[in-house]
Order: C-alpha cells, then sequence, then structure tokens
C-alpha cells in the first residue's frame, strides 16, 4: 500500500518546513492523519527520535538479548507491553500503528511492501522495541553552531554496512551499520564532546576518517538514505545506527519483521537531554 513522499517534491517541502515549527504530538497527529510521509530529521527539535522494531512475540527475548550485548547501535528505550501497540513512556498518545511515517514490511528476510500505518497487520502476538536515534543529537550540534548538510538539503542521512560484526544473540547477527555526517575538522572535536551526552542516541562516533577502515568501499553510495558531498575542510563522521539491527532481523529471516523505513523515525515527547534516565 504506497511508498513514503519524497521530502525533496516541492508540496512535501512545504509541509516539513510547517512541521519543523511544532511539537511532537502535534508533529505525530499530522503523520497519524496521513498528512506527511516524509523523513523526521530536523523535526521534533530538542526531543528523542526512535528507531523501531517490531518481532514475533516468540523472538522477542533474542532481540532483547541482541541489543543488551549491542548498546552502542541498538539503545534501547521503550519496549511495549504483551498485546500492546502503545509506548506511553514515550508519549501519552503514541500509537505504534499510525505515528511512524513509513513502515517497511518484511516477510522471511525479504522487504515486501512499504506503507503508511500497520493497521490490518497489527496482531497481538507482536512486540514494539524501540531504540534511541541519532536525529536525536543533531539539534544539539546545530544549535551549538555545527551545519548538517542532509538536513540542509532536507535529505536521509547517508547509512552504509560496516566490516565491524556486533555480538549475536540466538538468530540475530550481522554487521554494524553507520550513519555519517562531514564535519569540518575544527569542529570534530566539539561533535564528540557534544554526542558523548547522548548516549541513549549512539553517543560518540564510532570512527572518524577514511571509510575503507571500516569497510565503506565508496562513500558516495550509501546502503540506505542519501549520498551526501564531503566537501574541502570536512572529514566524514560515522555514528553507530539503529538500521543495525533492522539487517540482523532481516538477517533472521523471521515470518514477519516490520521497522521504520529508514530516516522516517518515531517522534517521542522525551527530552533529547533527558535519555540517560529512561527505563527499559
Amino acid at each position: 500500500m504506497g511508498t513514503s513522499s519524497k521530502i525533496g517534491d516541492q508540496a512535501d517541502l512545504a509541509a516539513f518546513n510547517k512541521l519543523r515549527m511544532l511539537p511532537p504530538e502535534e508533529v505525530r497527529a499530522s503523520i497519524r492523519r496521513e498528512d506527511y510521509y516524509g523523513q523526521t530529521a530536523g523535526l521534533g527539535p530538542g526531543h528523542l527520535q526512535g528507531n523501531i522494531a517490531i518481532v514475533p512475540s516468540a523472538c522477542a527475548l533474542d532481540f532483547f538479548r541482541f541489543c543488551q550485548r549491542n548498546p552502542k547501535p541498538c539503545p534501547l528505550v521503550g519496549v511495549t507491553d504483551a498485546r500492546s501497540p502503545y509506548l506511553p513512556e514515550l508519549g501519552g498518545d503514541i500509537d505504534i500503528r499510525t505515528d511512524v511515517p513509513a513502515y517497511n514490511i518484511y516477510r522471511n528476510g525479504e522487504l515486501v511492501e512499504q506503507r503508511p500505518n500497520l493497521n490490518d497487520l497489527w496482531s497481538d502476538d507482536l512486540v514494539v522495541f524501540v531504540l534511541g536515534c541519532s536525529f536525536s543529537f543533531e539539534d544539539a550540534l546545530i544549535n551549538e553552531g555545527i551545519p548538517l548538510r542532509h538536513i540542509n538539503e532536507c535529505k536521509t542521512v547517508p547509512m552504509y554496512r560496516t566490516s565491524i560484526e556486533t555480538t549475536s544473540a540466538g538468530a540475530f547477527s550481522g554487521p554494524l551499520v553507520v550513519s555519517m555526517r562531514p564535519i569540518a575538522q575544527n569542529n570534530i572535536i566539539r561533535a564528540v564532546t557534544i554526542t558523548e551526552r547522548f548516549p541513549q542516541a549512539h553517543g560518540t562516533p564510532i570512527h572518524i576518517g577514511d571509510p575503507a577502515n571500516i569497510g565503506i568501499t565508496d562513500i558516495m553510495k550509501p546502503d540506505w538514505g542519501d549520498a551526501t558531498e564531503i566537501k574541502s575542510g570536512e572529514i566524514p563522521v560515522f555514528w553507530a545506527c539503529g538500521v543495525t539491527p533492522q539487517a540482523a532481523i532481516q538477517a533472521a529471516k523471521l515470518p514477519l519483521f516490520i521497522s521504520h523505513a529508514p530516516g522516517h523515525m518515531l517522534i517521542t515527547d522525551v527530552k533529547s537531554w533527558d535519555t540517560t534516565s529512561l527505563k527499559t
């Protein structure tokens, strides 16, 4: 049922700029009405954004272990109760079936569909995990005078598989996935210091500099998201990415797995700087 619209389309760009001025609950309401299907970087400034992973209950304990063993790419900030699509600790009105702009549907490890809601797919057998997202620290970087080109250009941050392996749990294993932002060389130490304050949103970078050192052969060909130019005087900086568990779940070939479409996150009511107090 449909695919997400491109944020670069003129109508969506206007909608995006309007939403940037609204609090998280109003952004979610727009998404719930299916007025907006675009990427969420730059929306809900100052609030935690989350990757989502929805798995059958039989796999939930192993996936929980996978998150515990790989906290850098999988900072767990919320889990639903049995048979519930709600996450009241992240936002009183959050309904995971409708509050993400675009969902990817996988069956037996294959992406079969992208859709704007889960109303006719939801069942009481599903468990929802919400993982902190690096979008949450981007507002802090911008406020400290560190520009982020993908936001200025209304693009989805580029993401890459690396040669770094995660620690497996049950059927879940696979490579670490990273997101990349070009940072001016004189801003890198500040960027590291700022993101250190956000451990529930991946924290400090995984790697700074030559992408080949972590197995990325072509920086202009991301596995997910949009290619981003690296200009003179800039260095690519790589943070752990919440697409990592998606890749692990996909490799496990579950009969059904649901995630957000890359770049299309759940926007919560939790303040980004309060994430260290979250309990799961």
